[in-house]
């Protein structure tokens, strides 16, 4: 959810002990162009792209190093979402602006990202950029059809402070631009690199002499030896079906290749309905739930919840994007070795095992009616720095989508440095859903389905309806036809 932060808390946990040994950190930044969309947006008009042009307030003259025109001793609005990154970063990011800019920064950390921000878009008074994250996001496609969001070509257009012979877009991990697309433009910046899958300990299956299962098969013999200790096979984090999907989707994609990732995103007609990757991967989640597989109560409990049961050594997995390890600092035993594996392969998968949901999570905003548009755009360019994607990783102890985006001097944890070993064994072999960006009421229909199907409400046939009348009910709407995968 912007997901990939999803529902996030903890946020005291950022920050607060050192970061771990990286050794090959950087190794992610050779990840090759994913296999999905290539990276798109058209140009911004003069006063909606290139620092509020027309409108005079708070604004500098321009340069190289300021292209948008920042004057000196302005304001900055800035609103985060403090979920499992926390908001120490932001607010280390507000300091160095406010440093170099002479500018003063307002800080709001929320997780009430809706409570606290609709009645200001709807006055007119937005704030200058939100991390428009967590269960309160307000959804990106409501935003983009009420002419909310900015285009953010002019960003993405400018020198990069690294290096300015290069523009920014250049200097970031290909494809990470996709999830923040509406109608062809690029609206919202998906900041933080993110692989989504199972977690597991690394100390409770050397204990129980578990290997990583690479079959689903294998993956369902562990979940019934940890049932017969006593111990759930599978948790999820029940009151947010968001993260179940991670697992049914990723079973579909691998199942199915990428025509049918692509079906569901282009809302075809028998995305669901009629697609043999839907029903198999379907069935195997309800296999868990048939065979009492899931951790005892994990359909009744929030994320943080289920989490935290998981490390205490009471579920083998949990379903999760790669916030997950920071989210859970305060949780984690420090022997816990926490680890990420791709979801486990069906019996006639079209990708690998090695193959990963990854992309870009965490999306970034700045309103078409900032008070401050040359302000938040350069700020935003800050954002895609070295300097600052290493304050990120050092404060949130994840990566951000800037290629060689961390210094050689930062270190990662463990669960961290799975991801990058994860995403260098998966190559080419990346996959990455957009239709919860461009279809947000799709996405929560299926997610409701998900939640009755884990609950043994319904069974996978019914699932696969509930889920097919979600896209068909959206093929429905006209503005769908501007969203389109090749």
């Amino acid at each position: 959810m912007g997901s990939t932060s999803a529902e996030n808390s903890s946020p005291e946990g950022v920050g607060r002990r050192d970061l771990i040994k990286r050794s090959a950190a950087l190794g992610l930044i050779s990840v090759p162009t994913m296999s999905f969309l290539s990276a798109c947006a058209s140009g911004g008009s003069d006063d909606n792209g290139s620092g509020n042009k027309d409108k005079g307030k708070g604004k500098g003259k321009t340069s190289k190093t300021n292209p948008f025109g920042v004057e000196k001793g302005g304001k900055l609005d800035v609103v985060v979402f403090k979920g499992g990154y926390g908001d120490d970063y932001a607010k280390a990011w507000e300091a160095a602006f406010d440093k170099k800019w002479g500018t003063t920064s307002a800080h709001t950390g929320t997780q009430e990202i809706t409570g606290k921000l609709q009645p200001r878009f709807n006055g007119g008074n937005p704030p200058d950029i939100v991390d428009d994250s967590g269960a309160q996001q307000i959804k990106l496609d409501v935003l983009f059809k009420n002419g909310n969001l900015l285009d953010l070509a002019a960003v993405l257009d400018a020198p990069s402070i690294d290096d300015p012979s290069k523009k920014v877009r250049d200097t970031l991990i290909p494809g990470t631009l996709d999830p923040g697309l509406q109608g062809g433009k690029v609206v919202a910046l998906n900041y933080i690199y993110t692989v989504w899958g199972l977690w597991y300990s690394g100390k409770l299956f050397k204990e129980k002499g578990w290997d990583v299962p690479k079959t689903w098969d294998d993956f369902l013999a562990i979940c019934k030896d940890a049932k017969s200790q006593g111990i759930g096979g599978l948790a999820h984090q029940g009151k947010y079906p968001y993260y179940i999907n991670v697992a049914i989707m990723d079973l579909i994609a691998k199942q199915g290749g990428l025509d049918a990732m692509k079906a569901i995103d282009n809302l075809d007609p028998k995305a669901f309905v009629g697609s043999d990757a839907a029903a198999a991967a379907i069935d195997a989640i309800y296999e868990v739930v048939e065979k009492g597989y899931l951790m005892p109560g994990t359909n009744a409990l929030t994320h943080t919840e289920s989490q935290t049961r998981w490390n205490q050594y009471k579920a083998a997995f949990i379903t999760c994007g790669s916030w997950l390890e920071n989210e859970q600092l305060k949780q984690t035993p420090t022997d816990f070795d926490m680890k990420f594996m791709p979801m486990p392969s069906l019996s006639g998968d079209k990708l690998p095992f090695e193959a990963i949901r990854a992309g870009s999570g965490e999306p970034f905003i700045i309103p078409a009616k900032a008070g401050n548009l040359a302000g938040a755009q350069e700020f935003m360019r800050s954002m895609l720095s070295k300097e600052w994607s290493t304050l990120f990783a050092q404060k949130a102890n994840s990566l951000t989508i800037v290629k060689d985006g961390v210094n050689a001097g930062v270190t990662l944890r463990p669960g961290t440095q799975s991801t990058v070993e994860a995403s260098k064994a998966a190559g080419d072999n990346t996959f990455n859903y957009l239709y919860p960006n461009w279809y947000s009421e799709m996405d929560v229909s299926i997610q409701n389905a998900s939640n009755e199907l884990m609950a043994k409400r319904i069974q996978p046939k019914e699932w696969l309806k509930r889920a097919q009348a979600a896209v068909d009910k959206a093929a429905k709407d006209p503005a769908s036809k501007k969203n389109h995968r090749d």
